[in-house]
């Protein structure tokens, strides 16, 4: 059963395993559609059976997934699910040894690309797409003044928002559709 609570990552090679775009891809499949197979997680992605079978096993084996037998009809067929819905981890944790600082760089780097090019897909949607979600999408920015304390909690205060909208009942008038929802809070000037 996938757990709610929150994973921390301080482990270089979970980090490094999780990063790659297929896996990263991979999670985020079975994080919206639940457990699934090798067969239907490449009919999803577009990728060889085998291609996924090899990253479900390094997902594995970094315990970010794991099987789940009882959804399966006989020996042959294995299912698979996260281990916990959300991950994170701190690049501070990784500062100690120059390679492991490149590796959570790098993910977060990586990380980054993976958010950017999920909203460049919806920018590249057809228009009929895009006419059933008019004036509904959005993106915001704003400039604010705090300390690292305050941006935690912006954080944690965010956090906590979607959270509460991923766990509200459908509404009876309408079908939801999966929506990639991002927010970073970083220090930066103008």
């Amino acid at each position: 059963m996938t757990s709610d609570e929150v994973r921390q990552i301080t482990d270089s090679r979970v980090l490094a395993a999780m990063a790659h775009p297929l896996r990263r891809r991979l999670m985020d499949v079975l994080k919206v559609h639940g457990p699934s197979t090798a067969t239907s997680l490449a009919a999803v992605t577009g990728q060889a059976i085998g291609n996924v079978s090899h990253h479900l096993r390094v997902l594995g084996d970094c315990a970010l997934i794991e099987e789940a037998p009882e959804l399966a009809r006989d020996r042959r067929e294995r299912w698979w699910r996260l281990v916990s819905r959300s991950l994170q981890w701190s690049s501070g944790d990784f500062r100690d040894d120059p390679a492991t600082a490149a590796v959570a760089d790098a993910a977060e780097s990586l990380n980054l690309d993976h958010h950017v090019q999920q909203v460049r897909t919806w920018f590249a949607a057809g228009d009929e797409e895009k006419a059933f979600w008019r004036d509904r999408t959005f993106a915001m920015d704003h400039w604010l003044r705090l300390t690292p304390d305050e941006l935690r909690q912006v954080g944690d205060e965010i956090n906590e928002l979607l959270e509460r909208w991923r766990h509200k009942p459908a509404p009876s008038d309408g079908e939801r559709q999966t929506v990639f929802v991002f927010a970073y809070g970083v220090p930066g000037q103008p």
